[in-house]
């Protein structure tokens, strides 16, 4: 509800004294301002709100609005305090909407998806070429990120954007020129290209291939702590089959959300993992983690460039393709 704060001004007409007539009453001008005072929420407070909803976790909405999940968790604290009930309750490993959130969540999301809608055009305008992307957060944070100074230096004229990530998005929002999602098959109507992603390897901590015990087999691996990313649990299965190991997969030590988390337990030496060799290249460069064995395999599930066959593509889009299958050229497998 709207309040109204009422302020009275009275301004007296000045005139020179000797002017006056002694019979003449100076009656003075009085101006009523209103001053609305609003009682919305600030736009981050409603972003991070929005993209946590979405995502159902707090570390994937820090992931995607690049801020920590702490100022995610802050956010949403202060949301939750401004309107005076929770929006979210904790189930598991996820972040729930309460029911007052998720009709919260339907009642604001349209509004502050329109202002994006709205300042991206803006932008367009500006700036002149504009290519609006819509990114996976795992790989733009791992991958495409440190790749991107060299498009930039490539195609100066061409202003980056992209748009937050749905885990539910018909790839078909017309503010949005392309979407880069990890899958294996695509809805009737989509155009979906092959960047990356389609080769799982095993990882550990450097100390694991040294001395006396240091993995130098399937079997010295399947013997340490296995950990497990929670979307992809099947990732070891699959590379044990693709080995040729018949027997059952151990079960895990350990899951994770988010590939991040699960390096960082590699990297803190709680166990093994099995990963897409896209998003651990850095971490293998700068040995932070180790490649376990030399055994990769190839899987159906990967990263495409995605746009509606119905679009015909940018002059800024078809640059952006070009470049990116350049990039991901030396990990290209084609199924």
């Amino acid at each position: 509800m709207e309040e109204k704060l009422f302020l009275f001004f009275i301004l007296w007409p000045a005139q020179p004294r000797e002017k006056r007539q002694e019979d003449t009453q100076v009656l003075p001008t009085v101006i009523i301002h209103a001053v609305m005072r609003m009682h919305s929420p600030s736009l981050s407070e409603l972003h991070a709100f929005a993209a946590a909803a979405r995502l159902g976790s707090y570390s994937l909405a820090a992931q995607e609005l690049y801020v920590t999940q702490g100022g995610i968790s802050r956010a949403i604290a202060r949301l939750e305090e401004h309107l005076g009930f929770a929006l979210f309750e904790r189930l598991g490993r996820r972040n729930t909407l309460t029911p007052a959130g998720q009709e919260y969540l339907q009642a604001v999301e349209p509004s502050v998806m329109a202002i994006e809608a709205a300042s991206a055009a803006a932008r367009r305008r500006r700036h002149g070429p504009q290519l609006r992307l819509s990114v996976t957060p795992t790989l733009f944070s791992h991958w495409l990120i440190p790749r991107l100074p060299d498009f930039n230096a490539r195609y100066p004229q061409v202003m980056l954007s992209f748009s937050p990530y749905r885990r539910d998005d018909p790839l078909t929002a017309p503010e949005i020129d392309a979407w880069i999602r990890v899958g294996a098959a695509w809805p009737a109507g989509i155009e979906a290209e092959y960047v990356v992603g389609r080769d799982l390897i095993p990882i550990c901590h450097p100390r694991e291939l040294q001395g006396r015990d240091a993995i130098h087999s399937a079997q010295d691996l399947l013997a340490r702590p296995l950990l497990f990313h929670t979307n992809y649990p099947g990732n070891w299965a699959r590379w044990m089959q693709e080995r040729g190991l018949s027997q059952a997969c151990p079960p895990p030590a350990a899951d994770f959300e988010t590939v991040a988390l699960l390096v960082q337990a590699v990297a803190a030496g709680m166990g093994v993992a099995m990963v897409q060799r896209c998003l651990v290249e850095e971490d293998l460069a700068t040995g932070r983690v180790a490649l376990a064995l030399d055994a990769p395999v190839n899987i159906e599930r990967g990263y495409f460039l995605c746009r509606p066959a119905n679009r015909a593509a940018t002059e800024a889009l078809d640059q952006f393709r070009d470049w990116i299958l350049e990039q991901a050229a030396p990990r290209a497998i084609s199924l």
